[in-house]
């Protein structure tokens, strides 16, 4: 018994099978994976139950599509509508390639046919069924893949009428947004003509509303003006009257005070027991801070006070104890700061006499000065106008103007942007009134800064002077140092 083998090489020559044509383009580098169903049907791996053809995720995602449609706003829809479109160009490419697959795929099983007819008729006994159910298998194939175009036809027209579709709803959607953006544009516009409107009537209705309030007071002080001219010209014997006794009455405060500043002079030098010096020397000027004390001879037999020796002293109004003031050896003193409450005593030695002036009461406190540095004390810094008329014991000519800052913490005096001296407070620092000086001398101080540094600065006014003197000893007692002149100094809380 003869055994049938697989081995063609006998029986059919290497020519007889024609070769594929160069010229057929696969779609695949491999052979499509086929599997044969229940009733020998040849299905394709991908027609698997569990994937979901093109078809089922196009209906899908229309109908997602169609479910957000009423949730998005006009921006959104038409996102979305662009990405569907863009996704409908791309299934309908897709749909094309499939499409020239099959074409290649028809070729393939025509060639693959005449290639197993033309083996048929050279092959006989088992090997010939072989090729028959090959055959067989070859013809079923393509009716499956002639089914396969049918439906990718029909899948190609439901993709092109859903880009259709999908191509209109996006020109729809564009021209909704731009309907709606020309409508809130026109909205916008509408507003600000609105806004402009009201406050064009706001700024009218405030320029009336001036207008009649300026009125209105131009007329009331007419009014009062006509009023008083109505009232002088009924009683004008009465005002001019109550004018000259004012006057009069003014002259005469101003007479008597003077009468009772001279009698209580007189009083305290009869009580002294100095009546020979009453008839030399006495002293003249109001005793109050800001003005200027000044000893003049009143009498012929009076010495010069060029070759006097004067010497000014601070009397407690508590006790008989006098003080010496340093620096104090002119004829004229100005009170400061430092003296109010305190009597003055000037001491003249001239031949060997000595003569004695003594103020008749304590020194008075300016008026308002107090009220003054309590209002700058809240201030962190005050400046002060001043002129440098000596630096260092040696006059100063320049005139210019410069600055002086009592801090908190320190003082400083600068001309412009540069600073001449600046020293936190210390037991090095002082500072009290000139000690002489003449007529000026109630407007200038002596400030030393620190050991060899020191200034006579002139104030455009004895107020500002005497306000810059309590300020900083203000502000140095808070830093526990007591400012004072040259053997001024008293212990903290005196």
């Amino acid at each position: 018994m003869t055994r049938v083998t697989r081995d063609f090489g006998d029986t059919i020559p290497k020519d007889a099978v024609l070769a594929v044509s160069a010229d057929v383009a696969f779609a695949s580098s491999r052979f499509p994976n086929y599997k044969i169903g229940a009733t020998n049907q040849i299905l394709d791996a991908k027609d698997d139950p569990k994937v979901l053809s093109m078809k089922e995720v196009v209906a899908r995602e229309t109908a997602l599509l169609l479910e957000q449609q009423k949730r998005l706003s006009v921006r959104d829809l038409a996102s979305k509508f662009e990405k569907g479109l863009a996704a409908a160009a791309k299934l309908s490419e897709e749909a094309r390639l499939r499409e020239a697959a099959s074409l290649e795929k028809h070729v393939l099983l025509k060639k693959l046919r005449d290639a197993l007819e033309s083996l048929k008729g050279r092959v006989a006994g088992r090997n010939k069924d072989d090729v028959e159910e090959a055959i067989a298998m070859v013809e079923a194939l393509a009716v499956q893949l002639t089914q396969r175009e049918g439906e990718l036809i029909q899948e190609k027209s439901e993709v092109k009428r859903l880009a259709n579709f999908l191509k209109q709803a996006s020109e729809d959607a564009k021209k909704l947004v731009d309907e709606e953006r020309a409508y809130a544009r026109a909205e916008i516009e509408s507003a600000r003509a609105t806004v402009q409107r009201v406050e064009e009537a706001l700024q009218e209705h405030e320029r009336m509303s001036r207008a009649l309030g300026k009125q209105d007071l131009e007329e009331l002080m007419k009014e009062v003006q006509e009023a008083r001219r109505i009232k002088m010209l009924h009683q004008p014997s009465k005002v001019m009257d109550m004018e000259h006794e004012l006057r009069a009455l003014r002259m005469q405060l101003a007479e008597k005070s003077k009468c009772s500043l001279q009698l209580q002079k007189e009083l305290a030098r009869s009580r002294r027991g100095e009546q020979s010096i009453f008839h030399l020397f006495e002293l003249d000027g109001s005793e109050a801070l800001g003005s200027c004390l000044r000893i003049n001879p009143c009498s012929d037999n009076a010495p010069e006070l060029s070759e006097c020796s004067i010497q000014w002293y601070r009397l407690s109004s508590e006790d008989v104890k006098k003080a010496l003031i340093s620096g104090a050896t002119k004829p004229v003193y100005a009170p400061e700061p430092f003296d109010v409450g305190r009597v003055l005593q000037a001491e003249i030695i001239s031949d060997g006499q000595q003569f004695t002036l003594t103020t008749t009461c304590a020194i008075d406190p300016a008026a308002g000065l107090g009220s003054y540095v309590e209002a700058l004390v809240r201030k962190h810094d005050v400046e002060f106008n001043v002129v440098v008329t000596q630096m260092n014991g040696l006059d100063h000519t320049s005139e210019s103007i410069h600055v002086l800052h009592v801090g908190k913490m320190r003082m400083k005096l600068r001309k412009g942007k540069s600073t001449i001296a600046k020293e936190y407070y210390s037991t090095s620092m002082q500072l009290c009134g000139v000690r002489g000086g003449g007529n000026a001398a109630a407007q200038a101080l002596f400030w030393q800064a620190k050991k060899g540094v020191s200034f006579v600065l002139a104030f455009e006014s004895a107020r500002e002077r005497n306000a810059a003197i309590m300020l900083a000893r203000r502000f140095a007692f808070d830093c526990n140092i007591m400012l004072a002149g040259p053997d001024d100094r008293a212990p903290l809380g005196s």
